[in-house]
């Protein structure tokens, strides 16, 4: 792994029956992916093509049955659970797609809530409560700091924001996103995200993005198709294309177990 990768994958492959992994179709396989620190990537894949499950891989949520996750320098993907779930408190913001806020806290208490499981991210905080008005305030919510709101009283685009602060607090090396704009108009997510990359920016935190939407891409670095570097769904692709020709007989199941 190179000094400057955030991200690194080698020869990951992944199926959903772990028993006999070999034998069934396989739902990722991706021969290498290198995304450098500080770096905000856009990563476009369809509905059901595994966005989802590749950052639950990332994450440390699951393990693969093959393959190399290097994360930070870290090699995880023989980790125990335990310490991969360690390893995410302390370095890996998450963005869910529906917020995942605890509408029964106010907007100080959602953000802080990391800082409640990771001595690391509590210290890089400094003062928590301080840093969650200062990123609420970035993130353009700084009218509702010290106003008794809940999360759940906020429109949909300020729970966002909200999410977005809980994601960032305490620094994590690591942002992952899973289509968090996805119940957002134009406006508000084109605002959203302005504010998300320069956020992440500032403090050099490496956004992994992942969404169908190929419109939100002008917001990032680097954009990248699932189906350019995961090999199962480059399968799909090619028999679609000769579906209607001799040739769909010779190939493979999508996912072909491995030889």
């Amino acid at each position: 792994m190179t000094k400057t990768a955030a991200i690194e994958l080698k020869q990951l492959k992944f199926a959903w029956n772990k028993k006999d992994w070999k034998a069934q179709q396989l739902v990722l396989n991706i021969p290498q992916l290198d995304i450098s620190r500080g770096e905000q990537v856009f990563l476009r894949g369809a509905s059901g093509s595994g966005k989802s499950t590749l950052l639950n891989l990332l994450g440390g949520l699951m393990s693969p049955q093959q393959g190399q996750i290097t994360l930070l320098e870290q090699a995880l993907e023989k980790r125990s659970q335990r310490f991969r779930d360690r390893f995410r408190a302390d370095h890996i913001g998450v963005l869910f797609q529906q917020f995942n806020l605890l509408p029964y806290l106010n907007l100080v208490d959602n953000v802080t809530l990391p800082c409640r499981f990771s001595n690391r991210r509590r210290e890089k905080a400094g003062n928590p409560e301080t840093t969650a008005k200062q990123l609420l305030e970035a993130l353009g919510l700084a009218q509702y700091i010290d106003r008794p709101v809940k999360t759940a009283e906020l429109s949909i685009g300020q729970q966002q924001r909200v999410a977005a602060a809980r994601a960032l607090i305490g620094q994590p090396e690591i942002l992952l996103a899973d289509e968090p704009t996805s119940a957002l108009d134009a406006d508000s997510r084109d605002q959203f995200l302005s504010l998300l990359s320069e956020q992440c920016a500032k403090h050099q935190t490496t956004l992994l993005f992942v969404s169908h939407d190929l419109s939100l891409s002008q917001h990032f670095d680097r954009v990248i198709d699932l189906s350019e570097i995961n090999t199962c769904l480059r399968l799909i692709t090619w028999r679609r294309h000769h579906a209607n020709t001799g040739f769909q007989k010779f190939v493979e199941p999508v996912g072909a177990p491995l030889h």
